[in-house]
């Protein structure tokens, strides 16, 4: 248990500076990531209901002809 709460903390001091460094940046650009895949998730679904609305709209304007 003793090993786990060491790693856990962020002062393990058996970890070198550029690891914890490397480590944190990797973190961030990992949370960037989830971001810029939510928003992509988000503006994907709108063009798909956009394009769904336009093809029920295409359909009705047919049937009424």
């Amino acid at each position: 248990m003793a090993k786990a709460l060491i790693g856990y903390m962020h002062s393990d001091l058996r970890m070198p500076h550029h690891l914890i460094a490397d480590n944190a940046r990797l973190r961030a650009r990992v949370q960037e990531l989830e971001q810029l895949v939510l928003s992509l998730k988000t503006e994907n679904d709108s063009l798909a209901q956009a394009h769904a609305d336009a093809l029920e709209s295409e359909i009705q304007e047919m049937q009424s002809v």
